[in-house]
């Protein structure tokens, strides 16, 4: 279990000890029911999300007051060529623990276990926040620029974040992750 010091203790469990039910009723709160109809819900539409990189935190009392949902993706360039990538979000705070630093927490969780539980975890993509993403975490849309997607998306908040040595393609669909059989 991770534990991050926020205001008071923070514990960061893994997703998957959570009530279906808790996560839906703070993914409404934080994005309302509509959340759906988004393009980072097309993108991992019918993908699970990923038990080892998805968490919650839980303050001392044990209240969900956020949570961080990982979703293997595809990003199928022109050729037909897929490269899995590890979809961000979404990260969801309660109001009332915003700009406390669960957020950082949940992201530090992530980056965590990517580098010492699943170290073949080598690129990410978001939408969100670019400065936030960027400054604290290393995201930026260099790669993203000529991404399509399944769905509008403000282009400065799509960002992806690699260590691949051939970086990614620049000219791909972001999509659900559908591997050639």
């Amino acid at each position: 279990m991770f534990v991050y010091k926020v205001d008071n203790l923070l514990h960061i469990v893994p997703l998957s000890q959570i009530d279906p039910d808790k996560i839906e009723v703070l993914l409404d709160v934080a994005f309302e029911p509509e959340r759906r109809n988004r393009t980072s819900y097309k993108i991992r539409a019918n993908q699970q999300w990923m038990p080892s990189l998805s968490f919650a935190a839980l303050d001392a009392a044990g209240t969900l007051c956020g949570l961080l949902q990982c979703t293997d993706v595809g990003l199928v360039t022109q050729n037909g060529v897929v490269h899995p990538i590890t979809f961000v979000g979404p990260l969801a705070v309660q109001p009332g623990y915003q700009r406390r630093g669960v957020g950082r927490a949940l992201m530090g969780a992530l980056m965590d276990a990517e580098l010492k539980v699943l170290p073949g975890t080598d690129a990410f993509a978001v939408i969100g926040d670019p400065d936030y993403f960027d400054r604290l975490f290393g995201f930026s849309a260099t790669w993203t620029t000529d991404w399509e997607l399944p769905g509008p998306v403000d282009r400065h908040r799509l960002l992806a974040k690699t260590s691949r040595a051939a970086g990614l393609p620049s000219h791909a669909k972001l999509g659900p992750l559908q591997l050639p059989t």
